[in-house]
């Protein structure tokens, strides 16, 4: 029977003909759509690591999944471990990683600063009083008393304040008690309970510490070999040989961030507010004490390492891996600048 006679089959054949030329029409644009290289990106929670939690919104070319650790050294695991592809970590993780022979490459930095010391309201000392706070561990000791300072153990603040305690004349593997408070958010109330002398922590987590009125400024420890180099974008040379597009791409969005971070602090705020659910003030606050760059300072991070050394946190001489393992190409082809203006 022909179709001319049976409506019903030339009905059929009529639909059957749009839906082959629809999903013809749809197949490109669903092919299109899947062709995004993915990857898993791992950030701490501090006021300068939380501004990651922007980047996907920022990508182009790439899916990212973004995913918060408590600190650096989490994110770090997550990243050797390949439970990720790219980690904010710290310079000092970085040193580390490359001591402990880990595949780690640099590939961009992100947010530096964020360090504080502070002590106790009622402690008898000014800002920057090093001279007073050498008394103070002398009279401790003189009573058979240690002095206790806190901070969380392999993170740049714990860097930082080690360093800025050297340079001061206080040596702090035999001066000084150390205590490991790993969560940031849990050092308000150790300094609050009296449990350690003085800390050494980030932000967001010091501004609330000041503005509780729980604890006051001693300084900020910048001055030594780390300056306010805090945070470094890493990922392994697997990633980088498997999805070279996605790590560019990623590298992309950390460049707009950076130059948003540094423009508009609105979202940077409202990342804070979110990913650790302290008051606006607090976060307003800490973005005073923080500094967007994207640069990766190669020199510095080969002075970071001698510093390192000193303290006993690396067993050896990683300058040669280093240098071989910051990987400036993506933020070269990024930015269109060359590898002595991006800080090499």
């Amino acid at each position: 029977m022909s179709n001319a006679k049976n409506p019903a089959r030339t009905l059929l054949t009529r639909v059957l003909a749009v839906a082959t030329l629809s999903l013809a029409v749809l197949a490109p644009a669903q092919s299109s759509a899947q062709t995004n290289p993915t990857t898993k990106m791992a950030y701490a929670k501090c006021a300068h690591c939380l501004s990651m939690a922007m980047v996907p919104g920022l990508a182009k070319g790439v899916d990212i999944e973004a995913i918060n650790f408590t600190s650096g050294n989490d994110a770090l695991t997550a990243l050797v471990s390949k439970s990720v592809d790219i980690a904010q970590v710290t310079y000092l993780h970085f040193v580390t990683g490359l001591d402990k022979g880990m595949d780690l490459v640099a590939i961009s930095g992100q947010v530096n600063g964020g360090s504080e010391l502070l002590v106790a309201t009622a402690t008898p000392l000014t800002a920057d009083d090093w001279a007073g706070l050498k008394t103070m561990i002398a009279d401790f000791k003189a009573q058979g008393k240690p002095f206790r300072v806190a901070a969380s153990r392999g993170n740049a603040q714990d860097l930082h304040m080690r360093g800025e305690m050297l340079k001061n004349g206080i040596n702090p593997s035999k001066d000084v008690q150390f205590v490991n408070i790993p969560n940031p958010a849990d050092h308000q109330a150790a300094l609050q309970r009296g449990e350690v002398e003085l800390i050494g922590t980030v932000e967001p987590f010091a501004s609330q510490i000041r503005l509780s009125g729980v604890g006051k400024h001693f300084n900020f420890p910048y001055d030594q070999a780390a300056g306010k180099l805090t945070n470094l974008i890493v990922t392994r040379s697997d990633v980088i040989k498997e999805k070279p597009e996605a790590v560019r791409q990623t590298v992309a969005a950390v460049v707009l961030l950076v130059d948003q971070l540094n423009t508009d602090k609105q979202g940077w705020i409202n990342s804070i507010v979110k990913g650790t659910g302290l008051d606006r003030s607090i976060a307003t606050e800490a973005l005073k004490n923080a500094y967007p760059d994207y640069n990766m300072y190669r020199a510095a991070t080969l002075a970071i390492a001698d510093m390192m050394r000193e303290l006993k946190y690396i067993s050896k001489d990683v300058s040669t891996e280093i240098t071989k393992n910051m990987d400036y190409s993506f933020l070269v082809s990024v930015t269109g600048k060359t590898p002595k203006e991006l800080g090499y």
